[in-house]
């Protein structure tokens, strides 16, 4: 049996009713947590393109644009929903595979749903197969894949393609061949760090996009590879050096992934928020800040020294990429929030001479529990000479260390504003609780 066709059956026979509660709670979490994340980007230069790019294409009515409240094609919806949603840095992200999940998967499930009018159990499915699919698939590429491919964009888009086929009710066949046109478009590459440029917004865009086009075509008959994924020109020996097939297969239908979701509450790269956290700890228990801080060093794993390493970030989206502008930023600011990352933070003197004093260090035993744990080391220097150190495993919103239900719809509230008025605030809040009992979602984000 080829791993497709075990996760097609796995997505085929996924069930509303034999869902444990922890886990429907887990999926209406990930879709508030993804909308809000959506709205915060909707009136940012990468979305307003897109979104521009998308208007003057065109499109049947069939899923509702975010930006606009509007409805176009459900392929062109998927991708501008997916685009915002992954813009500010405040989407949800999986450690083990290093994806954040909800960025590709979501807007490709809601467009799917609004598409045949499904219901809110039917997306609810959809959410927990395209999780389950794209994290498992990310663990076995991780983390080999991840230092050239953004896997949001590249196994993003097997998520996103069983999120859409579970909904449209596939068949296994179909869901086998579903994948396997996913596969053969996945793509997404680290490259766009060095200029800071918009292409880390279109990944998770292009992924919603690619995997309900997958799912489209095969519901017409359309064929993939049946192998996509082992195969000996397949997506994992073609992205990964190294690579764990198992870690796909076993304990399928035994758990659920979604349970694993992390959720953030730092509007930055998710390697950066262990030590904003440590960081926030230590200066609001020892009383310091820059001009009381003589050095800070962060002791970590190697990819969040090699992706965040900037000392020199230049555009506030390079600054959320940055460890040393994170932690100064922390140190200066005691939070780093959306509103925290702005071009005043940006040219701050003392944020800037304070990142010449964070040295980012490799180390050893803190790399070897990764990509399990995200750990990190922060110890600051205040300018007695005193040294204060703390250590973390786990970034606050880790399952390990959650943030409770009101956090979690206080940051939905918070970054949903931007766009949306109170009252269609609160009536998205209350929708979403109660999203299983929603019969037809065609009509849920419209205004």
């Amino acid at each position: 049996m080829s791993i497709s066709l075990e996760l097609a059956r796995f997505i085929k026979q996924l069930n509303f009713e034999n869902l444990p509660e922890d886990v429907i709670l887990a999926a209406k979490n990930a879709f508030l947590d993804w909308l809000g994340s959506a709205a915060a980007g909707v009136q940012c230069e990468p979305g307003r393109i897109v979104l521009a790019v998308v208007e003057e294409l065109g499109g049947k009515p069939e899923a509702t644009l975010i930006s606009t409240g509007e409805k176009t094609s459900c392929i062109l919806a998927a991708m501008v929903n997916g685009a915002i949603s992954h813009i500010v840095e405040l989407d949800d992200v999986h450690k083990a595979s290093i994806i954040h999940a909800g960025a590709p998967i979501i807007p490709a499930a809601l467009a799917a749903a609004e598409k045949i009018g499904a219901s809110g159990r039917e997306l609810i499915e959809g959410i927990v197969a395209g999780y389950e699919v794209a994290i498992r698939i990310g663990e076995a590429v991780t983390p080999a894949h991840y230092y050239y491919w953004h896997t949001t964009a590249t196994v993003g888009t097997f998520g996103a393609a069983a999120a859409a086929g579970k909904i449209f009710g596939l068949t296994e066949e179909q869901l086998v061949h579903t994948l396997g046109t996913a596969g053969t478009q996945a793509a997404g590459l680290w490259e766009f760090l060095e200029d800071g440029a918009m292409s880390k917004h279109l990944h998770p865009g292009k992924a919603a996009l690619n995997g309900l086009l997958a799912a489209l075509l095969a519901r017409r008959g359309f064929t993939g590879a049946s192998r996509i994924l082992e195969g000996e020109k397949g997506f994992i020996r073609a992205t990964a050096k190294e690579y764990d097939l198992n870690k796909i297969t076993v304990g399928l239908g035994q758990g659920y992934k979604i349970l694993e979701n992390c959720i953030k509450i730092h509007a930055s790269c998710r390697h950066t928020h262990h030590a904003i956290d440590l960081v926030l700890d230590l200066v609001k228990k020892h009383n310091l800040n820059p001009e009381t801080i003589a050095k800070i060093v962060v002791r970590t794993y190697p990819i969040a020294i090699d992706l965040t390493g900037n000392y020199q970030p230049d555009t506030l989206y390079a600054a959320k990429f940055s460890l040393p502008f994170c932690v100064a930023l922390a140190a200066k600011q005691r939070k780093a929030g959306l509103g925290d990352f702005n071009e005043q933070t940006l040219a701050d003197p003392s944020i800037r001479t304070l990142m010449s004093q964070v040295e980012l260090i490799e180390d050893p035993e803190v790399s070897a529990l990764y990509p399990a744990k995200w750990p990190a080391i922060v110890e600051i220097t205040d300018t007695t000479g005193q040294i204060f150190s703390q250590r973390t495993d786990y970034p606050a919103g880790d399952p390990e260390h959650p943030i409770s239900q009101t956090e979690l719809v206080n940051k939905f509230r918070e970054l949903a504003s931007s766009h949306f008025d109170a009252a269609r605030v609160q009536e998205l809040v209350a929708g979403i609780s109660h999203l299983e009992e929603l019969t037809n979602l065609s009509g849920f984000l419209g205004r």
